[in-house]
């Protein structure tokens, strides 16, 4: 078995890597008699070199891999038939954008494999790079409110060496009694949590949030069964919420007039009802300066959200009295972090994380000689015709 790890050729420029140097030796040794084979990049966070020391073998043509694995999708003109893929193919979504590229690996008859749809039999996701996202995440919403109420600055992550040093600059925090909502308890949420524990923030209750004046900055970190009611009053059933949201209302304001900070890192459902609406952001007892929306769900359930920011160029602001795109400095405008690719931030560090992820959920499944369930669930079409789970892609390819 031949495993090539693929350049990222997608622009912008996405310097992540599937496997660090250290883990590839790692992988090696867990696997004897597999061959490893790393395309050379001049956009990697870990250089060519950095493989080549350790004995990883640095080749331009990858065509002699059967396992092609990278981060973001693969150029059209850059597919090999019949080859097995892994990345992320943001295409399970019938995004527009990414038609073609599954035409074209369907007439290659390429096994693809997508990490997005890779998860347990409960649903739990295997792997991908929320953790960081949220970690990124949570330290912007903490930079651009400082940003916003120009009481201290950050140094940006993607100018950090790395966490480490990111973390450093929380030290240059200057906060007194701010109140932070979280959301989300999945790999963003967590993620999220971690910096603003290492931020030294007090985490409290929904009650202490709502009743308790403080003297110090806090943050609530709310799940899904918090936000949302059942309208009719009765018990918040999960499973019912995401088979049915309508049927629910959404209790957020009811904390939101007490924050400065709302970092956002939930599952967003299609069709449940949004946290807020540009009315509510309107009126005196809309309190939130800052908006730091992980999630980054154009036209969901935040509507200040109203488009995705780069790590170029991070904040927005949104005027909620002219619906438009405004100074976030203003008093009356919402700073909007809204990054859609947060953990290229950090590339070295997200990539240790995600290759950490392949090594000890992916691989022993990927390289078993048996057929693996999961594996097939994730696989969205081979030899040439979509799988079973993914047929409902037909429309979305071919009109019909």
């Amino acid at each position: 078995m031949k495993i090539g790890i693929l350049r990222e050729e997608k622009i912008p420029e996405d310097k992540r890597v599937p496997l660090i140097p250290s883990q590839c030796k790692e992988l090696l040794k867990l696997y004897p008699s597999i061959e490893l084979y790393v395309q050379s990049s001049r956009v990697r966070c870990f250089t060519d070199n950095e493989y080549a020391s350790i004995g990883i073998r640095i080749i331009d043509d990858i065509s002699n891999c059967d396992i092609l694995i990278g981060i973001k999708e693969v150029l059209i003109s850059s597919l090999i038939p019949h080859k097995t893929y892994l990345f992320f193919s943001h295409t399970i979504k019938k995004q527009v954008y990414n038609r073609h590229l599954l035409q074209e690996m369907i007439r290659n008859k390429i096994r693809m494999v997508d990490y997005e749809v890779i998860k347990r039999i409960n649903g739990k996701r295997l792997v991908g790079f929320g953790r960081y996202a949220g970690i990124i995440g949570a330290y912007n919403g903490l930079l651009v409110y400082g940003k916003k109420t120009e009481k201290f600055i950050l140094k940006p992550a993607h100018l950090c060496e790395d966490r480490l040093e990111m973390e450093k600059e929380l030290e240059k925090l200057i906060l007194f009694d701010e109140k932070i909502i979280l959301t989300g308890n999945g790999r963003v949420g967590r993620g999220a949590l971690e910096l603003l524990e290492k931020a030294n923030i007090r985490q409290v209750t929904k009650e202490e949030f709502v009743n308790i004046k403080f003297n110090e900055p806090v943050f609530v970190q709310l799940n899904t069964e918090d936000i949302y009611l059942k309208s009719d009053g009765t018990v918040f059933n999960k499973k019912e919420f995401y088979n049915n949201p309508s049927l629910y209302i959404c209790s957020f304001m009811n904390y939101a007039k007490y924050a400065d900070i709302f970092i956002a890192g939930h599952y967003f459902k299609q069709g449940s009802p949004s946290f807020f609406t540009k009315d509510d952001m309107r009126s005196s007892y809309f309190k939130i300066k800052t908006v730091a929306d992980i999630s980054c769900d154009i036209d969901g359930p935040i509507p200040c959200t109203i488009r995705s920011s780069k790590i170029s160029d991070p904040i927005y602001g949104y005027n909620p009295i002219t619906d438009k795109e405004d100074n976030f400095i203003k008093d009356n405008v919402i700073a909007v972090m809204a990054i859609d690719n947060l953990p290229s931030e950090l590339p070295r560090d997200a990539s240790e994380d995600f290759g950490d992820n392949l090594i000890s959920n992916i691989f022993p499944l990927l390289l078993s000689k048996e057929i693996n369930e999961i594996i097939d669930n994730a696989t969205i079409c081979e030899d040439g015709i979509l799988k079973p789970n993914f047929e409902y892609l037909d429309e979305y390819l071919y009109g019909f």
